[in-house]
């Protein structure tokens, strides 16, 4: 069981509480999932509940955690991996994969949906895909024997099986799980309970809602009630209005009899101070009522984003011509006999299992047009961590030309893509992976391509967050060429769906 008592964390740079009372317990085979916008603390919580009492450098915290004792399982949205280490090398490290018998080693791998000789590659450990990365580390908690699971976005990077079967391992585990999700279709499945951290009135006010209920539940529950508050809220707002009306009309009444009564007139006079004392004591009462009146439902708002105007391509006009014999990672061969061919304003999304080789061949696609001088191209990688300079801070890295003007329109978008003041100026590596994933969205805004090529684009944001993005990415006046493997985006149909195979593309 795992016990959190008036929990409250506090960012220390700029004392911005992220979390604050918390109270609940995780027990049984429950599947609570965490869900909130980007920044709202949701990583941290996990890591304050796993490592407690030790907190995140960035961190104050007041409350308790009592984990009585569960052996935790942890996966970190982020994890660094050595340069130095073969796969094989790497999963010996853990002293779990040692230990573990082959058919261990099978039953796990079978959950999770990876092939065991994964485990046992020579290559380079940095050489697999984000989605191998992920699974081999999924792989190796469940082998430490955990008593309870807590997992930080489980289900960024895997291909669209792995997502079944990531799916299908949670459904049928027997241990409690806490985690954080942003894909839409796995808290469908998944959550049968929700923890959901906000943070309203500009980001100044944290709010969390504990549903004992399944998320599609949870979430139709609460529109509901947004929808039931409002209309209450109106109504007493139109009955406020015309009872203020009614209420001006008399004290102005009184007002203007107090002031052309006589001196001769003491009797008149008196009744008119009583009258306006008991306006002043109607006054008080509608105060009164009004500290009780329903107030308005707050929730947070989605990003405003949008494309810069202008942005067009010439229909017809070929974006690329892609062959290749072989698509190569290293000394192993991805794909053999791969034909690309794209002709703007095209959208073309690519799928694919994991270390198929999409990165790879975004990453070719990217060098073959950027030396085109009748394109403007931008890229969005997988791995922020490839192209974000850490130790800037977000103002620093999208300030490029060090004019004002840039510097103001900086300014907006980030507010636009609700960073507040003080995490504008907080280093780029104390972001969430949300953030980190909306900042890259800034930057493709501020340099007005009309060719954006993007690997993973929605994997880190939010279900509130990532819908503005598709609807971007539909409206999107040039071309697109995506990896994804966002089951919403794939169901929405936005353009030409391929599949990257050993044997080249293939058209679904």
């Amino acid at each position: 069981m795992l016990q959190i008592q008036h929990l409250t964390l506090t960012h220390k740079s700029d004392l911005r509480v992220l979390i604050h009372d918390l109270s609940l317990t995780l027990s049984g085979v429950e599947r609570l999932a965490v869900i909130g916008e980007e920044g709202d603390g949701k990583s941290t919580l996990l890591e304050t509940i796993v490592h407690w009492p030790a907190v995140p450098d960035w961190c104050l915290s007041e409350g308790s955690i009592n984990s009585g004792g569960e052996r935790i399982a942890f996966l970190s949205q982020e994890n660094s991996f050595s340069d130095s280490l073969s796969v094989y090398d790497y999963c010996c490290s853990c002293a779990s994969f040692p230990d573990a018998s082959w058919q261990e080693l099978y039953d796990v791998c079978q959950l999770i949906g990876m092939s065991p000789d994964l485990a046992y590659r020579q290559s380079p450990v940095l050489s697999l895909s984000g989605g191998e990365k992920l699974k081999l580390r999924l792989m190796l908690l469940m082998l430490s024997s955990p008593t309870m699971l807590v997992l930080d976005e489980p289900s960024n990077d895997l291909d669209l099986n792995a997502l079944e079967s990531l799916e299908h391992f949670l459904l049928n585990c027997s241990l409690p799980v806490l985690f954080v999700s942003h894909d839409e279709v796995l808290l469908r499945a998944c959550a049968t309970r929700v923890l959901h951290l906000e943070s309203i009135h500009g980001r100044q006010a944290p709010r969390w809602t504990l549903s004992n209920t399944p998320y599609d539940v949870y979430m139709q529950t609460r529109n509901d009630a947004f929808v039931r508050q409002e209309q209450i809220f109106q109504s007493e707002q139109r009955e406020k209005r015309a009872r203020d009306e009614r209420f001006q009309r008399i004290q102005q009444s009184v007002e203007h009899a107090q002031n052309a009564v006589s001196r001769q007139d003491p009797h008149s006079g008196r009744l008119l101070k009583k009258k306006m004392k008991a306006v002043k004591s109607l006054e008080h009462r509608f105060e009164r009522e009004d500290s009780q009146m329903t107030e308005r439902p707050y929730s947070e708002w989605a990003i405003d984003a949008s494309w810069a105007e202008g942005i067009s391509f010439p229909s017809g006009k070929t974006v690329l011509t892609l062959d290749l014999p072989e698509l190569r990672a290293g000394e192993q061969v991805l794909s053999r006999n791969l034909h690309l061919s794209v002709v703007g304003p095209e959208k073309v999304l690519i799928i694919g299992e994991n270390g198929s080789g999409k990165t790879t061949l975004l990453r070719q696609i990217v060098a073959s047009l950027s030396d085109r001088n009748d394109l403007k191209c931008a890229y969005m990688p997988q791995d922020y961590a490839d192209s974000l300079p850490y130790d800037l801070t977000p103002v620093e890295y999208l300030h490029t030309d060090g004019s004002k003007e840039q510097l103001t329109e900086i300014r907006i978008h980030l507010g636009a893509f609700r960073f507040t003041r003080e995490e504008m100026e907080h280093p780029i590596r104390s972001l969430s992976g949300g953030q980190k994933a909306k900042l890259f969205l800034i930057h493709l805004i501020l340099q007005k391509a009309n060719v954006l090529i993007l690997d993973e684009p929605t994997r880190n944001l939010s279900p509130l967050s990532a819908p503005v993005l598709r609807d971007m990415m539909s409206s999107f006046n040039g071309c697109i060429i995506c990896v994804t493997h966002d089951r919403v985006l794939l169901s929405q149909h936005i353009g030409r769906v391929l599949r990257l195979t050993p044997n080249g593309l293939e058209t679904i």
